[in-house]
């Protein structure tokens, strides 16, 4: 089955990425491969493979959560370039109103 150009036309559309003909003739056919590529995978016997989500166990990589003492008030907010009601002062975003 060949992917025409009308074909990932409509995909970009669909993706909203707008492509101009060169590139639309350059992907049909590099889109065509990966499709027959997922076919010939698609066409395995995986009846005896069970699904899994990684390929490899994964195992916890991280520490115990231990209780440590940290950076006073003082010496974190006398680092900052601005600071107000003992927090860091920073500038709105997002459009934030006040």
């Amino acid at each position: 089955m060949a992917l025409t150009v009308s074909e990932v036309a409509k995909l970009g559309q669909l993706a909203r990425i707008a492509l101009s003909e060169d590139e639309l003739a350059r992907l049909a056919p590099q889109l065509e491969v990966i499709l027959e590529s997922m076919a010939q995978v698609s066409e395995l016997d995986t009846t005896d493979v069970p699904p899994t989500s990684h390929p490899e166990p994964l195992t916890n990589v991280f520490r115990p959560d231990e209780l440590e003492p940290s950076l006073p008030r003082e010496a974190a907010l006398g680092m900052a370039p601005s600071t107000e009601d003992d927090r860091f002062r920073v500038p709105r975003i997002l459009g934030e109103e006040a």
